[in-house]
């Protein structure tokens, strides 16, 4: 949680006949000071004012039906406020291990950061059922973001999409429990990744247009808005749409530069201006404009810090590639060399797919002793045991 700052006139409202519902910062707050549920210092909450039970909240439905997910194994459970069983910090509890994995994401090997966040995704399913109040809107929020990383782990780590879907569609669940509508909009623009890869341009931009509907009721910090239109420019991308996909990346660019009051959650790691460099470096790859892709791409290389290796990685094979068609496989080959040393330190399936493209198109010089040597090392023993089991 970031600073928070209370007025004096805030707290003379607090201390009034009706005070008002107070927003989840100063929840979070007052449990931490006070020592008690919100619900026990005087507050009532806008929906203990109804006077029939709400319906249960339906699973958010996936947008884009035709890129049908998997069916979800089990609904959220839902809160019994006769029989809430955990205390009233388990959701701050529960929430320091989903921070702690969301550093580890950085560095741990992605199959056991994975199996780990999976038990703790389970963990909070089970939890959310025996807990009530701002207690299960904390604990909602961190079970949406841990499962919003297992789903990134499975799509970008250890590419299985397939297996990814039904995990947004759970992680969109627990950000609807949360009423938290930034997380539901990261959701549903990672969601969109998935048809978009697979070329699906309708489905990809249903899905982008339900993540910016949700990002407006935020309200949204600029990076996460250029962000979006990262995403969308990425699926554009893969779809063939190149001019639009650049004009998206500039919109992005300006919407950084301009900047805006909000500031970014805490969850929002994924992002930033060298990161938006890259997408434009691959969109302008892809679009055939090699001298652009190379000057950006290598920038982006220089500005990459020690951690990351993953996104690294992505670039040294986007590079590679710019050098197999600049006609150029010596140079692309010392960058495939760059990529595969970094994989032995953090592997990364995205940063891999890169690679072999890129090894692809160094397919007219496959007899040279270059390109002969980064075989070696792509189907070494190691290397394709290694790959093969991830």
């Amino acid at each position: 949680m970031g600073e928070v700052v209370v007025s004096l006139r805030q707290i003379r409202r607090w201390e009034s006949d009706t005070p008002p519902w107070p927003q989840d910062d100063y929840q979070r707050l007052l449990v931490h000071v006070l020592h008690l549920p919100v619900e026990q210092l005087g507050f009532k909450s806008p929906w203990s004012h109804a006077t029939s039970a709400p319906p249960a909240r339906q699973p958010a439905a996936a947008p884009g039906a035709r890129y049908s997910a998997p069916a979800l194994r089990s609904a959220l459970p839902r809160p019994n406020s006769t029989s809430a069983s955990q205390p009233p910090t388990i959701g701050a509890d529960y929430a320091i291990v989903t921070q702690a994995h969301r550093r580890l994401y950085w560095s741990v090997a992605p199959a056991t950061l994975h199996q780990a966040v999976t038990e703790h995704a389970n963990l909070g399913l089970a939890l959310l059922g025996e807990t009530a109040g701002i207690a299960r809107r904390i604990l909602a929020t961190a079970l949406a973001e841990s499962l919003l990383l297992a789903g990134r782990i499975q799509f970008f780590d250890l590419r299985q999409p397939a297996q990814a879907e039904p995990t947004y569609l759970r992680a969109l669940q627990a950000a609807g429990d949360a009423d938290d509508s930034l997380l539901g909009s990261a959701v549903l623009a990672h969601s969109a990744f998935i048809p978009g890869w697979a070329g699906l341009h309708e489905d990809a931009a249903e899905r982008m247009t339900a993540a910016r509907t949700y990002a407006r009721r935020g309200p949204a910090s600029a990076e996460l808005l250029a962000w979006l239109d990262a995403v969308e420019a990425e699926c554009l991308t893969r779809c063939g749409d190149h001019r639009a996909a650049l004009a998206l990346l500039r919109r992005a660019e300006d919407v950084l530069a301009t900047g805006n009051q909000h500031g970014s959650p805490d969850w929002f790691t994924w992002f930033s201006p060298i990161r938006l460099a890259a997408f434009r470096g691959n969109t302008e790859l892809l679009a055939g404009h090699l001298p652009q892709a190379r000057t950006t791409l290598e920038s982006v290389l220089d500005q990459l810090g020690a951690t990351d290796g993953k996104q690294r990685v992505v670039v040294l094979g986007d590079l590679a590639s710019v050098e197999a068609a600049s006609g150029r496989p010596e140079a692309a080959c010392e960058r495939l060399e760059q990529a595969l040393d970094q994989l032995a330190v953090t592997w990364y399936a995205t940063g891999m797919d890169r690679v072999r493209e890129a090894r692809r198109a160094l397919t007219p010089w496959q007899d040279q002793p270059e390109v002969e040597r980064v075989d070696d090392r792509l189907y070494s023993w190691t290397a394709m045991l290694s790959s093969l089991q991830r």
